[in-house]
């Protein structure tokens, strides 16, 4: 029996301030949204500090896009875990989150004065560096994970058919598909099959986990309605936020827009003011909830406010991630499931394909100086292996100086 403990429940690797401080340094760098996050993430915990494998990384982030909340936070969530155990999770998710969310809650109380966000040249130029680190995960994860002619087309395949059918609802049936696919044509041992992913966490952790999320999930509407607490009633709005969406980033900004404008707890000029400040912030687009709790007018408000709705939309993450990852590692050992990662992992590379696309490149190529600056930053990235962050600083000053 002990020895079965001891199999379910792995020793972590490593400490959770190592996991904060490489989270930290990817929070404050981390540009370009939740893809351009996918590609650092992969750069610094596959490539650098080789914390796991290429093909887990992949499997993490299948798993991610089929868990409603933000994803790459999620993966982030995932990677700690495997890492340092649920410490590392905490670790991850606050080193990662904390900057923007600091960021976000700053401006709302007035202390930020950052002007037209969306039209400053740096920032322009941190959106041409993500279309290179995009890039560079596109380029890094194909070669591994599509080493064939078979799963290269299923790649393209995915690519286009999420690209046809722009929601999460293309991305999750693209990896559908890609799994059907694996599991019928891509027999398992066609290719690299990963490493065993060694969760630190128990199988009975993991269900208390899921009955906590689906019980706050039924439960906090009806107690918002039974006490009419503003505490409670604003936990349970940005709580479900957090729950219902897939995709994340953008797409949980009507949601978000729906529970607090129409409420008059925000006006619609906050609300906006507030997204185009997000845009300009490392880090996860879900900290814009610390922005919109520090900015309301009901109490909580100020930074209470900010981090109650930051730790409600968040929360929804954190569960699943705890609760779905045990059984995931041991799911993903079997021989008809690896064929069908085999697919999954081909539909992931298809699937960053088609956000290298859009939005990444449409929203930041848009002359041949972009170009040339994007090219830069992937020959530093690739060729000359230089670190993200430095990309980071020396994207924003090249545009700065092309603007200027």
């Amino acid at each position: 029996m002990a020895d079965d403990q001891t199999r379910a429940t792995p020793t972590p690797q490593g400490s959770a301030f190592s996991v904060l401080l490489a989270f930290l340094r990817l929070g404050l760098t981390s540009f370009g949204g939740p893809v351009a996050h996918l590609g650092y993430f992969r750069s610094e915990f596959v490539l650098r500090r080789q914390w796991l494998d290429e093909a887990a990384y992949a499997d993490i982030v299948a798993l991610c896009q089929f868990l409603p909340g933000p994803a790459s936070s999620q993966v982030g969530l995932a990677v700690g875990i495997l890492r340092a155990g649920l410490p590392g999770a905490v670790a991850a998710w606050i080193g990662f989150t904390l900057p923007s969310a600091v960021a976000m809650i700053l401006f709302a109380t007035g202390l930020g004065r950052f002007g037209a966000l969306q039209q400053a040249a740096w920032l322009h130029g941190l959106k041409i560096v993500a279309v290179a680190v995009v890039a560079q995960a596109v380029w890094g994860m194909a070669r591994s994970l599509t080493p064939d002619r078979q799963r290269l087309s299923l790649a393209v395949a995915a690519a286009a058919f999420s690209l046809a059918v722009p929601s999460s609802l293309g991305q999750v049936g693209a990896i559908l598909l890609g799994g059907l696919i694996g599991w019928r044509w891509l027999p398992d041992g066609s290719g690299p099959g990963g490493a065993h992913l060694a969760v630190p966490v128990r199988r009975r952790l993991a269900v208390i986990a899921l009955a906590l999320f689906f019980g706050l999930l039924v439960g906090l509407p009806l107690l918002a309605a039974a006490t009419a607490d503003p505490l409670v009633v604003v936990f349970d709005r940005f709580f479900r936020a957090g729950s219902l969406v897939f995709g994340g980033g953008h797409v949980v900004l009507p949601l978000l827009r729906e529970a607090v404008v129409p409420t008059g707890w925000v006006s619609d000029d906050i609300f906006m003011a507030g997204y185009g400040a997000a845009q300009a912030v490392p880090g996860p687009l879900f900290t814009f909830a610390a922005y919109l709790g520090a900015a309301m007018g009901p109490r909580p408000t100020g930074w209470a406010g900010g981090l109650l709705c930051l730790v409600a939309i968040f929360l929804p993450s954190f569960l699943l991630v705890v609760g779905t990852l045990p059984f995931w590692s041991r799911l993903r050992r079997v021989s008809a499931v690896q064929s069908a990662l085999k697919g999954i992992n081909a539909a992931v590379v298809g699937l960053l394909l088609a956000a290298l696309y859009s939005p990444v490149w449409t929203s930041a190529v848009h002359a041949s100086a972009d170009f040339a600056l994007g090219l830069v930053a992937f020959l530093l990235l690739v060729f000359w292996k230089w670190p993200p962050w430095l990309v980071v600083v020396l994207g924003a000053l090249g545009a700065q100086i092309i603007g200027a």
